[in-house]
């Protein structure tokens, strides 16, 4: 009876909980109780896992704040987490049972401030800056006077009206508009796409690849202006391969992308200004160009005639320039007759006076000595070696004879072909082809007659046709035809009718 009345073991009736029960039970606390919260704090560790999903902490001087973004919600924040940002993140508490954790699931990113946004802003200069996307000798020149310029813009705002109004006003071009959203969570991502969408347009397609680029939007706040300082939108701009103006905000603001691009306009007007010239300027200055290319052509060719003009005067008259060779010519003439009749007698004494040491006997004796030499030479000579190095150089011979006679005959060909050639020019120079075409040649005992005057001198004259020749009688008014003459007169000896 004692046992029954005892007091039992302390905590023998409180209930039991498996781990997952436990797990379950303290998340449905966790979410019921917290629901949708925000919290401010300073971004610590991010990672981004193969997955998509994002994990971050949200931290203070005491306490660290795990949290996540899953893949398919980062496309919806309009700031991405960055290690150091102070931010104000808002979603949903809940714990992961797996591992005895908690965290918050968050949904909606803000920076804490204006000074945060500077901060971070600051920040990204400086990295994009040490990457070299900032430097001069990267940027390319802007067209002189592009064909087609892609607008980058709402098209709903006053900024694409005005670009359009300048542009018209100025110098009318063709504009391919791209419509973004410029500002809010799809600002960057609709801003990045829009340049890469241009720069992968085929150059002379249906839809053509436009020869500049320009990203326009209204002034704003820091904040209204922060999808332009987005990484993805400078690293677009820096990889067009396309020039491109940035004309986002009023003259006082700046953002990421004015640094990156080919040149910063202050205004969107202010890009349609750098875009193209002043047409009615352009054709007055064309103009003034031509008038002074033409000025200057002209003055040019006449320095040139005076030029020739005044060394024309300093050169000597044609007569005279045979003068001098014409005396040397008649000096050496009278020296050359002494010279002659001096080399002769000089030849004649050195005979003389070789001829007195020449005596019989010695000749004898030398041709004796040169019998002997021969003899002895002869004795040695082999006829075999002999005969080869003839039989060689005959082959040598006939090869070379062979090769003369080949080169001899393509060279009567050539020449053959050219004197062809210079027959049929000179047939087609000739005068008689211009008898071919019904004129004649007059000839009478004096030569060739070429007037009336000279005509009428004469009693008889000869008419030269293509066909033939025709004798006439000027004064007993009889005709004949005789032979052609043996030698006709060249063209320009001839007077034609």
């Amino acid at each position: 009876m004692s046992d029954l009345l005892d007091d039992p073991i302390p905590g023998q009736n409180t209930p039991e909980y498996t781990v997952s029960e436990i797990s379950g039970e303290v998340k449905r606390t966790l979410e019921g109780t917290f629901g949708r919260i925000r919290v401010r704090g300073e971004v610590g560790r991010v990672f981004k896992a193969r997955s998509g999903h994002l994990y971050y902490d949200i931290k203070d001087d005491r306490n660290v704040l795990a949290c996540t973004t899953w893949k398919g919600q980062i496309a919806g924040l309009s700031v991405v987490p960055e290690e150091g940002l102070e931010v104000v993140v808002t979603g949903r508490l809940t714990a992961f049972g797996a591992q005895s954790k908690y965290n918050l699931n968050v949904d909606e990113v803000a920076v804490a401030g204006q000074g945060a946004l500077m901060a971070l802003l600051e920040k990204r200069k400086k990295q994009l800056e040490s990457e070299g996307l900032f430097a001069p000798e990267r940027k390319q020149p802007l067209p002189f006077l592009p064909q087609i310029i892609g607008v980058v813009t709402s098209p709903s705002g006053a900024v694409i009206r005005d670009i359009l109004h300048r542009l018209r006003d100025r110098f009318p071009r063709k504009v391919l508009i791209w419509p973004v959203a410029v500002q809010g969570a799809n600002c960057a991502a609709e801003a990045a796409n829009a340049i890469q969408g241009f720069n992968r347009l085929t150059p002379g397609g249906a839809l053509p690849r436009p020869d500049l680029i320009i990203v326009a939007r209204g002034g704003g706040s820091i904040e209204d202006l922060w999808g332009f300082n987005e990484e993805i939108v400078a690293r677009a701009t820096a990889e067009s391969e396309i020039p491109l103006i940035s004309a986002v905000g009023h003259e006082t603001d700046t953002t990421l992308i004015d640094y990156v691009s080919d040149r910063r306009a202050p205004t969107p007007t202010a890009a349609a200004e750098l875009a193209v010239p002043v047409r009615m300027e352009l054709l007055a200055w064309t103009g003034e160009q031509g008038a002074r290319l033409s000025r200057a052509a002209t003055d040019a060719v006449q320095r040139r005639a005076q030029r020739l003009r005044d060394l024309s005067r300093a050169l000597p008259r044609p007569e005279t320039l045979l003068d001098g060779p014409r005396q040397r010519l008649d000096l050496i003439a009278d020296r050359l007759a002494p010279a002659l009749q001096r080399g002769v007698q000089n030849r004649r004494l050195q005979v003389v006076e070789l001829s007195g040491h020449l005596r019989p006997s010695t000749l004898r004796n030398l041709v004796a000595a040169r019998r002997d030499t021969l003899h002895n030479l002869s004795s040695r000579l082999s006829i075999r070696p002999i005969q080869r190095d003839i039989q060689q150089q005959r082959d040598r011979v006939n090869q070379l004879a062979q090769r003369m006679t080949a080169a001899q005959t393509l060279r009567l060909d050539r020449l053959r072909q050219q004197l062809d050639v210079t027959d049929r020019l000179r047939e087609t120079l000739s005068y008689k082809a211009t008898l071919q075409r019904g004129y004649a040649v007059v000839h009478a005992e004096s030569g060739v007659v070429t007037t009336k005057a000279q005509a009428s001198k004469h009693a008889a004259l000869t008419i030269e046709f293509a066909d033939g020749e025709l004798k006439t009688a000027l004064l007993s008014g009889t005709t004949s035809t005789a032979k052609k003459p043996s030698k006709p007169p060249a063209p320009d000896q001839g007077s034609l009718f």
